[in-house]
Parts: structure tokens; C-alpha cells; sequence
């Protein structure tokens, strides 16, 4: 006998056997036991949440040999046949490959024909958004004024698309994506059914790649079967899935929680040589910073010791290492960093630039209890880089402004002229020359991650080739004046003097005399440099 893929062998047979998908089987259960029946029914949602199902379900509760119910016996001729997909007035219509008015109509003449075999003929047709817009008015008379025997049932994975002439003639039901505990649940009650050993991880991660699709998620299985050669064991199926290892998602956390570059970008050079995907990464990041920071701002919300998840307690610390604001950050770079891999010709060059961007935005509130022990009688201003520019800047007082701005031209000519770049450019713009001497500068750096002998041997040989024969000190402490903070000073400027032109102009005034307009703040933007 040939193998029946899990998918179809554990297809739902009753209302009862439906997963996930209460209020749907709530609704059509009270409908078949009151007999209060619509002519016309609408299945939307995603792939593999069970349409066509409910499909089969309903029209063997309107044609069981048991009468009208919503618990079909499963036995007789009607249930078995439709199980099977022989009943001849139960007629299934892919419109993705019949969607022209002749396919359409060559079903309707179906429609003057009496059931011959059960109590009522269902059409149904599937993907109903891909007819065509003849063929959407060729059943609209139809669909509205069906004959008493005659129920339709459609299925669409895109309702947008279907016409509002067709909506209001149906009673419209949302299947549901599946929550991924639900899919793990319905998972531990199919393996032992066929002998197959798994574990909880291995599980969860086939459910995360399922996305809400129960059918998804059983083919999934299947495949992780083959793979494992009967065992579902986390790594197997993390290496069939092409998963990321959560210990990387660990270290670049902890890694940027400390603000540690050099950890950051090691950890995604030793990715790219795994072969591992750069967005699943991202996709990892977000799940375990949204539940950091659920954790953060919701304390009781779960008990990381009672967790069946042997991550939690890890991702509980990370929560208490790395400050809300920094979460909250970091979790918006890597959601909106996915679109950007596939921007870049190289996606772990992307990659790194996404997460070491936590550097250059971290928010003032960051390391300050570290801070506020080495200067307690100056609290530090924000890091500011060039990428937060035109944000709106509060007055900053610079300290020893000669050489502050002779520091800045010396690193806008380094950085125009690409002399310098990554974390050495990025080592130049947040440090400020406090002192200047014939052949020896002093550098006084904030942020630790940044001094390392390699950038500032590279610094120190930009500024050679420049023609400044000097050679560099560095040293802890605040950073009130730095090339960044005056270039993110002088595009703020630039950027109240293009608003405040704007403002101004004529025909700006005039469209806020006469039809009350408005420029939306932050709208804006300076494209000089």
C-alpha cells in the first residue's frame, strides 16, 4: 500500500477534528442544528488554514443519510464519497485554472439539474478571486436566486480581489492563521499516532516555519521525517529548515548590549561561513527581543522558571542586561533590516551594517548607571551619528571649540575622501581631540567597543597619508564635542534653513491660506551632505 502523506491522512473528517478554528465551527454548527442555512458561504484566509476542509465538512453535514446535521456519520454512501472525492453533486472548481466565463457557465448548467444522489448540490469553487470579470457576472444571478437544492461555497487566499457584488451575496467567514502553540499541540497528537519520536524544540521551530499553516506544517513534518530518518531532533530539523542557532541570536544580543563591534561582526563573518541565512537571523532577533521586551515592560506577564522552553531563563537575563529602550530599538532596526539584505549586493554586509546601527542610535539612557560613576557631576549628552540626522537637535555646548572644529575638518576631508570607514570612521566621528601637540594628539573616546589598536592604527595611518605626521593617544571619558555632534548641528541647521524657505515660499503660504494645508512634520529631509 503506498504512503498517505500526513497532511492528507489527518485531513478533518468532522467539525470536531477541525483545528484552530472555533468561531468558524461554532457559527456553521449552530446554523446546521437550527437549519438556518445561507444559499451562499465565503472561506477566506492564508494557504493551509483549512478552507477546502470545511468545504468537504459542510457539505457532508448538508447531505449525510443521518439528515441535516452538523455531526456527519462518516459512514454512509454520501460522507464516504465525499470523503473521497467521488460524490457526484458535491463538484469542486479550481478557478486558478478555470477561470474563463466558459468554465463558469459550463458549472451553472449544472445548476437546473436536481441532486441525484443526496440532499443538495454544493458547488465549490476555489481561489474564487482568479475568475475573470465576465465570469464573475455570468454567476451573479445565479449566486443571489440559487434553486432551494443549490449551495455555494467559495474559497479565497485574496478577498481584496473579489468583487463587492459577489461579498454581499455571501455569508463571509475569516479562517485564521494557526498560533504556532496550536500547531505543536495538534503535532504531539499526530507523532505517537505514527510512532515517530520528537522532541518540543524540533516542534516549535517547524511550527514557526509553518506560519499559521496546518497543512504547511504537516508537510513540514513529513519532510523533517525523511530528513531525521525517523527522529525528530532540534538540530536535524534546524539544519532541514536552515534555521538559525539561537546561541548566535544569544551572542549578538549580548554583544550589542555591551556594545562590544568587534563580537558582532565576528559572530556574522562565522555565519556567512555556516551558510546560514542572514534574515533568518533577523527573524530569530525579533522573536526573542519581543519576548525581552514583554518581559521588560510587563514583569509578571511569565514566569521564565515555570517556562517548558529551555531559552527563557537566557532570554530573562538578556532582558535584565540590555535596557527597554535599547530593546525597543533594536527589535524596529531588525524588523525593518530584513527589507534591507536584499538591497545590498552582499546580505551579511547588510547584515552587520543593521545591527552595528544600534551603536550609532543607542539612546541617551544608555550605560547610565556606568556613566554617571565616572562623571557624576556631568551628565553625558547623546551620541550622535550621521545616520540620525535631520532628527531635530537640542543646543549643545561645545568645549574647546578651536580644536573641535579643527578636528572636524580634519575628519570630513578623511571621511569625503574615503580614507577612513566602518568602525575606524565610526572611531573618528564619536571622539573628540582634547589636546594637540607637535607630533602627538590625545583623543578622548566615549564608547569603549570603539578603541581597539587595529582602528586606531588605521586612523593614525589615514592621518599620516593626509599629511598630519602624528601619533594618536586615546582616553576615556565624555564626549561632549565630536565631529559627529557637529555634523549632525550643521544638517540640522541646513535643514531649519530648507524648512523655514519652504514656509515661506508663496505658493506654500497660499495653499495654507485657502485650503488650510499642512506639511507633515518630519517630512522634510536635506539631500546634501
Amino acid at each position: 500500500m503506498s504512503y498517505l502523506v500526513l497532511a492528507r491522512k489527518y485531513r478533518p473528517k468532522t467539525f470536531d477534528q477541525l483545528v484552530g478554528q472555533s468561531h468558524v465551527v461554532q457559527a456553521l454548527t449552530n446554523a446546521l442544528r437550527s437549519q438556518r442555512l445561507h444559499h451562499a458561504y465565503l472561506f477566506t484566509g492564508t494557504r493551509g488554514v483549512g478552507k477546502t476542509t470545511v468545504s468537504r465538512i459542510l457539505a457532508k453535514s448538508l447531505n449525510c443519510e443521518t439528515g441535516i446535521t452538523e455531526q456527519p456519520c462518516g459512514v454512509c454512501a454520501a460522507c464516504t464519497d465525499i470523503d473521497a472525492g467521488h460524490f457526484v453533486d458535491y463538484t469542486e472548481l479550481d478557478a486558478a485554472s478555470n477561470r474563463s466565463v466558459d468554465e463558469i457557465q459550463q458549472l451553472l448548467e449544472q445548476a437546473v439539474y436536481k441532486p441525484v444522489q443526496g440532499r443538495f448540490k454544493v458547488f465549490m469553487i476555489d481561489e474564487v478571486h482568479m475568475l475573470t470579470g465576465h465570469a464573475f457576472n455570468a454567476m451573479l444571478k445565479t449566486l443571489e436566486e440559487p434553486p432551494a437544492y443549490l449551495k455555494f461555497v467559495l474559497a479565497t487566499t485574496d478577498p481584496q480581489k473579489v468583487p463587492v457584488t459577489v461579498l454581499s451575496r455571501c455569508l463571509q467567514f475569516n479562517l485564521r492563521p494557526m498560533a504556532a502553540q496550536t500547531i505543536v499541540e495538534h503535532l504531539q497528537h499526530v507523532l505517537p499516532a505514527e510512532q515517530i519520536q520528537a522532541d518540543v524544540q524540533s516542534l516549535r521551530l517547524i511550527a514557526r516555519a509553518a506560519r499559521g499553516s496546518m497543512r504547511d506544517a504537516l508537510s513540514l513534518t513529513d519532510q523533517a521525517i525523511a530528513f531525521g530518518n525517523g527522529q525528530l531532533i532540534e538540530s536535524t530539523v534546524r539544519d532541514m529548515l536552515g534555521s538559525v542557532d539561537r546561541s548566535h541570536v544569544f551572542t549578538l544580543i549580548e554583544a550589542l548590549a555591551q556594545s562590544d563591534g568587534l563580537t558582532v561582526v565576528n559572530t556574522c563573518d562565522e555565519m556567512r561561513q555556516l551558510g546560514l541565512s542572514a534574515s533568518s537571523l533577523l527573524e530569530e532577533m525579533c522573536m526573542v527581543l519581543q519576548r525581552m521586551a514583554v518581559q521588560q515592560s510587563v514583569p509578571g506577564a511569565s514566569d521564565a522558571s515555570g517556562d517548558p522552553d529551555p531559552d527563557a531563563l537566557r532570554i530573562a537575563e538578556l532582558a535584565s542586561r540590555m535596557p527597554a529602550d535599547e530593546t525597543q530599538l533594536l527589535y524596529s532596526m531588525c524588523l525593518h533590516g530584513r527589507a534591507e539584505l536584499g538591497l545590498a549586493s552582499d546580505e551579511f554586509a547588510a547584515l552587520t551594517m543593521v545591527l552595528l546601527r544600534l551603536f550609532a542610535f543607542k539612546p541617551a539612557s544608555q550605560s547610565a548607571e556606568k556613566k554617571t560613576l565616572k562623571s557624576p557631576e556631568k551628565p553625558s549628552p547623546p551620541v550622535v551619528s550621521p545616520a540620525a540626522a535631520p532628527s531635530p537637535l537640542p543646543a549643545m555646548p561645545l568645549i574647546d571649540s578651536a580644536l573641535g572644529q579643527v578636528w572636524f575638518e580634519i575628519v570630513e576631508q578623511l571621511v569625503n575622501a574615503q580614507k577612513i570607514q566602518a568602525m575606524t570612521r565610526e572611531l573618528a566621528m564619536q571622539s573628540q581631540l582634547m589636546h594637540q601637540e607637535a607630533n602627538r594628539w590625545v583623543l578622548q573616546v566615549e564608547r569603549e567597543s570603539l578603541v581597539s589598536a587595529a582602528n586606531i592604527e588605521r586612523l593614525q595611518q589615514a592621518l599620516h597619508e593626509a599629511g598630519h605626521t602624528v601619533s594618536l593617544v586615546t582616553q576615556s571619558g565624555t564626549v561632549s564635542d565630536s565631529p559627529a555632534v557637529r555634523w549632525a548641528q550643521r544638517q540640522q541647521q541646513r535643514l531649519s534653513d530648507v524648512e523655514e524657505e519652504i514656509l515661506n515660499d508663496p505658493v506654500v503660504q497660499q495653499l495654507i491660506s485657502e485650503f488650510d494645508a499642512k506639511i507633515v512634520p518630519g517630512s522634510i529631509k536635506t539631500l546634501t551632505h
